[in-house]
Parts: structure tokens; sequence; C-alpha cells
């Protein structure tokens, strides 16, 4: 995928591939193309990609929207961001904060070309990392909209606005990506911010005051994104904060390329050198990235395993595309504890690893930083904090090409500390706990891989105001994956793969606060099955076939849908947007009764909480 391959870097693949054993050709994924002459029946107008999301909840006013950018994409690989100067719309009223503001990115493309991934940077700050769908003959189109009002303060004043979407067009890649980027803006005076309490204290829901980019700065010929090239390998950029912030939460952005496209699947290197297969990538299948705060460790991600679209087998996504591959995750962690060792005006190092990482990782952040418009200066003190590195095993049986290994890993973050400002002295806990577990096989002499990956991810933060209980959240997301890939008829440069694919991404949320609470919970499950018939790096004949259901609910309402695709048709899809609202008994009950339950050793927020007020 989407690291945007040179056209000889492609030939370099396709040469290893001409040259292994054909016994093992599934432990090395080429990127493929869709062959002109195989692209499935031909219609008349552009096909509409989608990933499936659900629809963001907008006010029902009338937008105020702006165009930002409009450009072809073609020969932009290893080449400068596209840029564009980003003003304030005048017909917009943004002297005052919008409801709600949402990034719409519009593509078109025709012919043939590798998935790219892109990324959209305001100022520095990363709004969007996003992948491109790979085109047909008859052209593709697709629509990405994203919530961004958290990056509210951006909008305010002029910024320029970089895209950097590595492409590359020739004879064999003739596809050229038309975009646009626009920005819409709600303004609704029927939800205007709640009246400030009578003891004035700190709105957690609002959007940051301030956000300072953890990236790279223009000009650059790539992406603004830091490339982490190997396990050893530590970006780093220095930042001073405003001496009066009094909350901050570093978002993190990560994707994964090359020989770490997939690195789920990666076998140890013990295997590789067993079988003398040096040339693909190894260090098996466990991955974390970690961030820095002048060298310590102050959060981890154990990234979601987003596949793009051109994945395992490109037929899988058309036109549905995988979870997450239009709109990838970001994840945030809580660094208010933290600000004590920060406030002093004076610059201090943010940095990102990647545990075992191979060539390459694209990582930045944003700085959300909240600001004491009271104070000049506020103060701080880390209580406690507590970051073991993490455990992990391996158990490993093989003979040859074929063997079966299994993969744990586990980790914990706790953190405790205090901010004094205008609003009082505000004490916070901020916890992560990670677990992990890969089980690999290889069969019929490595010509069969199957991946059976499951990563559980709970974290949450507490708030506590000398008068009450500010803010606390606990979220619990788990990532299954299942891949079978076998290969079969392989001669000269031409072979059969067989794929079948569950990915799934479930959540369940709690928040609360002094104004209420909000519950929510997503089971969002793909399964996919193709075939196809393989020369050279071309897809000459398959098939693909997707089903992909999506379920939210929450305190506030609910979507369904359940869509079906077969080599770019869709076959059904039902839609259901209005339903029974999550009942606040779920809310109480998440503390209690988790899905999928956890090792006893786990502690729900509520324990937490009793530990944070009885000084344990």
């Amino acid at each position: 995928m989407g690291s945007s391959p040179l056209p000889f870097l492609s030939s370099l693949l396709l040469l290893f591939l001409l040259t292994l054993p054909t016994s093992n050709a599934t432990l090395h994924r080429a990127k493929l193309l869709t062959s002109e002459l195989f692209a499935g029946p031909q219609p008349s107008s552009p096909t509409a990609y989608f990933e499936v999301a659900r629809p963001i909840p907008l006010p029902k006013t009338k937008p105020c929207s702006t165009l930002v950018l409009q450009h072809n994409f073609g020969n932009t690989y290893a080449k400068p961001p596209v840029t564009a100067l980003y003003k304030p719309p005048s017909h917009c009223p943004l002297h005052r904060p919008p409801s709600a503001v949402v990034l719409e990115w519009s593509a078109a493309c025709r012919g043939r070309q590798f998935d790219r991934i892109f990324g959209v940077w305001l100022g520095g700050v990363e709004l969007l990392r996003s992948c491109t769908a790979e085109p047909r003959p008859t052209g593709i189109v697709w629509t990405v909209k994203k919530d961004v009002t958290r990056y509210s303060s951006l909008f305010a004043r002029p910024h320029t606005l970089a895209v950097y979407l590595g492409n590359v067009v020739d004879q064999t890649y003739t596809g050229v990506y038309h975009v646009n980027v626009s920005l819409h803006f709600f303004f609704d005076s029927s939800t205007h911010r709640r009246p400030p309490p009578a003891s004035p204290v700190p709105d957690f829901a609002s959007p940051a005051d301030l956000i300072l980019p953890v990236s790279r700065s223009l000009p650059s010929n790539d992406g603004l994104w830091f490339l982490v090239q190997n396990f050893s390998d530590i970006q780093k950029k220095k930042l001073a904060v405003p001496a009066n912030t009094y909350r901050a939460i570093l978002e993190v952005y990560v994707s994964f390329h090359q020989n770490d496209e997939f690195w789920y699947s990666n076998p140890p290197n013990d295997y590789i050198l067993a079988n003398n297969l040096t040339n693909l990538p190894g260090n098996g299948p466990f991955r974390e990235v970690t961030a820095r705060l002048d060298g310590e460790v102050v959060g981890a991600v154990w990234p979601f395993t987003v596949i793009y679209t051109g994945g395992v087998n490109p037929l899988l996504w058309r036109p549905i595309t995988g979870i997450g591959s239009f709109d990838l995750p970001s994840y945030d962690i809580e660094i208010t504890p933290f600000l004590g060792k920060i406030l002093d005006g004076k610059p201090h190092e943010f940095g990102f690893g990647v545990t075992d990482a191979l060539d390459i990782w694209y990582i930045d952040a944003n700085l959300h930083l909240w600001l004491d418009s009271k104070s000049s200066r506020t103060v701080g003190n880390l209580i406690k904090y507590e970051a073991p590195e993490f455990m992990s095993s391996l158990v490993s049986k093989f003979k040859g090409l074929d063997g079966r290994f299994k993969t744990t890993a586990s980790r914990q973050i706790s953190v405790t500390g205090w901010v004094k400002s205008s609003y009082g002295k505000i004490t916070t806990h901020f916890f992560q706990r990670f677990d992990y577990e890969n089980q690999m096989q290889f069969a019929g002499n490595g010509s069969i891989q199957v991946v059976k990956q499951t990563i559980d991810f709970n974290h949450g933060t507490y708030t506590k105001h000398p008068s009450s209980i500010l803010h606390s959240e606990q979220v619990h997301q788990n990532f299954p994956l299942y891949m079978y890939t076998g290969t079969t008829d392989q001669v000269n440069d031409t072979y059969s793969l067989v794929s079948n694919i569950t990915l799934g991404f479930n959540e369940k949320k709690f928040s609360g606060e002094r104004f209420g609470f909000s519950f929510s919970s997503l089971r969002n499950l793909q399964n996919g099955q193709g075939n196809m018939k393989v020369k050279g790096n071309l897809v000459t004949n398959g098939s693909g076939s997707t089903q992909q259901v999506y379920r939210y609910e929450s305190t506030v309402g609910c979507y369904f849908r359940n869509v079906s695709s077969n080599n770019y048709t869709i076959l059904y899809d039902e839609t259901e947007k209005s339903c029974a609202k999550a009942s606040p008994l779920g809310a109480g009950l998440f503390l209690a009764a988790r899905w999928p339950p956890f090792p006893a050793r786990r502690t729900s927020l509520a324990t937490e909480i009793y530990k944070l007020k009885n000084g344990d």
C-alpha cells in the first residue's frame, strides 16, 4: 500500500516474486494492479466507492461552506505537498465558535493506479489521514466527510493548508486523482455553550483553545508526518507550551507501509532465517507505537489493523472499502498529569518510536491545549507514574515452511498529576491497558497462511475538582482480525490466490461530567472472500465479495447498516437511522460488566476512581 511505490520498486517486487520457490508465494504480498483487460462489468458512469460509517450528527441548519483546495494529483511522488492559503471565509460568522465543522474530501479517478496514502494538514496540524481508492477504466468517485469540530480553534485564523498525495503517472499507472477539499461550518443558536455554573469550572467537552503540530515543517518532499524506519528510530520535535495551560491531550496519527504494511502477518525472524527467506518482512507480528515526552513513555498506541484499498485482494474493496481505510483512526493520550514538568516556558521533546518496526511507519501528532484565560501561569506536579515495559511471549513450533506461532503481549500505563489554575487544583488520572494475542499458522509447505489476532485496549481519564468530579471517561476497544491466504498454481510469474478476511472495530464508551453522561456502543464487522489470478503484478481474473454490519447505539441515538457487495456491485444495502436509544442502565452496567469480558486482574474505572479518592 500506501507509501506510493515508484515503478522501479514494483519491478523489484515482481522480480523477487518470480524467483520465489513455488511453495512459499503466500509469504510475500506484492503490490497488485487490476489489469485493464479485467475490471469487472464496465458501467456507463463512474463507480462510487465508500467506507461504512455513522453519519455525522449535525445541527438542522444550512452549513456555511468554502472550497479550500482544488487540485489534480498526477506526478506528485517525492514532491512538496500541494498548498493553499486558508482564510476564515468572510461569509461565515467565525467570530463565534461553530457548533460543528466538517471536512469534506471528494475525489475522482480513471484508469489504473495503486492505492496511495495521503494526509491533510492545516497549519501543520493533521486533520485527515486517508488512502485513495483504486480506479477502473470507466472511473470512480468517492467522498470522505470527517467531523473536525475538535480543531475549531484553527479555523478562526489564516493558515496554510497542505495536502500530500504521492502519486505516479506513466504508461502503466494512468490514474490522476482529481480532488476538492472543502470545509462546512454549522452554527446553531439553540446549541450555544451552557451557561457557566455558579462555581466556575472548565468545560471538558469544549474543543481545545490551541493546537500545536507535532509534525515536520514545510517545505518537504513528502508529507508532514515523521518517517520511522526501524525499531531503533525515534523521531522527535521540540515544543514549548504556554505557561497558562491546564489540560493537554496528544492526538497521534499512525499508518504503516512497505515492509510493515501487513505487520500483523509478519513471521518471526527465526522462521525466516531457518528457511533462508531473508528478503521477506520479519520481526514477528507485534507492533507498539510509543509516545514520549523528554524521553519518557507517556502513552502507547497498539494500532488498529487498517487494510488499504489494494490490500490482500484488491477486489474485496470495490466499492466497499476496508474499515478505517478512508478515515484512519487517531489515538488520544491524556498528558495533563505531566504538565507540571513542561510549564517552564522551555522547549520540551516529543518523540515517537515503534517496537520491532520495519521500514516504514508514518507518525505525527497534534497537541491539544486548554488555556486559562484568567491566569498567565499555571503550576502542576506529577503525583504517580507507572509505565513498565510491555510483557510479551512467543511460542513457536515449525519444521521447514510449516509451523505454528503464538505471540502474546500486555502493557499497563498509569499516571496521576495535578494542575492548579484559576479553576482551582484539579487532579487528573489517566490509564491505558492493552492485551494482544496473535496465532499464526503456515501449512501446505508455506503456501497457506492463517492469522488470528485480537487487540484489547482499555483506557480512561478521571478528573477531580476539590468540589466535585468534573469528568470521567472509559473506553474499551476490541480489534479482531482473521486472515486466510492460500497460493496455488504458481508457474513462472502466474499464480492463484484465495483469501478470506474478517475485520472488526468494536468500541464501548462511557463519559460522565457535571452536566450529565453519555454512553455508546459500536460493533463494526467486515467479512470478505476472494480469489484472483495474478500474472506479474496484475490481477487478470477473479472475484471479491464483502459483507459488513455496522451497529451503533448510544444515549443520543443509533445507526445501523447491513451491506454486501460482489465485484463492484451492491447486492443489498439496509440502513436504519431511527431506533431505541441505548438505556441509561446500560451505561451504569458498563463499568461492572464489560464486553468482551476482561481477565480478572483488570479493574474498571470505578475501581480507579475509588483508588484515587482514597489515595491508594
